[in-house]
């Protein structure tokens, strides 16, 4: 039975001399700021340099986006994908026009959620467009109905950001018979 020397209730000493080095330091980096005199230019932290997403990343932008548009197929509410794109896609498109957009992909019926089963395969290497868009094709390889797709996201607020898809059935063809 846990008692009062159980790691759950272990209270480290270092902890509380840290907490209270926060607290005195706290009033010092206060006053710090408002010592700067007027007038004199501050320096500025230079903008988020935008990463280039590695392969692990890339996948998860990928996934995410296929999992917010099989949710929104599936509610019929297509305001969530919309609100965490990027601001250019936001302009374009409002809840009502991407339901028009994906209503072939949700009448389909197909399962976008089996996307997450396997990984992408890319048609080409991922390329940027400009200095802060990047396009993507690529399929995800499922029985009998495949899943391509061409993404393109946006370095926005500190993020990439789905700024443009297209998501459609692929049929799989059976080997030719000799």
């Amino acid at each position: 039975m846990p008692g009062p020397s159980a790691p759950a209730f272990f209270r480290s000493p270092s902890l509380i001399t840290a907490a209270a080095f926060a607290a005195l330091l706290a009033p010092v980096q206060a006053s710090a700021q408002v010592a700067v005199p007027q007038g004199v230019p501050t320096v500025q932290p230079p903008p988020s340099i935008r990463p280039t997403p590695s392969q692990i990343e890339l996948s998860k932008l990928i996934w995410s986006t296929i999992a917010a548009v099989d949710h929104a197929n599936r509610s019929g509410n297509y305001s969530v994908l919309r609100d965490i794109s990027a601001q250019g896609f936001q302009i374009q498109n409002n809840a009502a026009r991407l339901g028009e957009i994906f209503s072939g992909l949700r009448k389909s019926q197909i399962d976008l959620s089996n996307a997450f089963l396997v990984p992408p395969t890319y048609y080409e290497a991922p390329r940027m467009l400009s200095e802060n868009v990047f396009q993507v094709k690529g399929i995800f390889q499922l029985r009998p109905v495949s899943v391509g797709f061409e993404m393109y996201f946006q370095w926005e607020q500190g993020m990439w950001k789905l700024y443009g898809i297209d998501i459609q059935p692929v049929e799989m063809r059976s080997a030719p018979v000799d």
